[in-house]
């Protein structure tokens, strides 16, 4: 559980990151390298909501 809870937070911080670095430099790179970790982190988030879902479950 708290593997997935450091990687959500560590893609949303890599995102905020690449985010900020588009908006300081203006190169479309930074851009697409933020869209493609925040649908990595919503896979990640989905996954572990998954999870807990699966253990109130059984």
């Amino acid at each position: 559980m708290l593997i997935f809870r450091a990687l959500v937070g560590f893609l949303l911080l890599a995102a905020l990151l690449c985010f900020a670095f588009y908006l300081g430099t203006g190169q479309p790179g930074y851009k697409r390298w933020a869209v493609l970790i925040l649908k990595w982190m919503l896979i990640a988030a989905f996954a572990f909501f998954a999870v807990l879902i699966l253990t109130r479950i059984v």
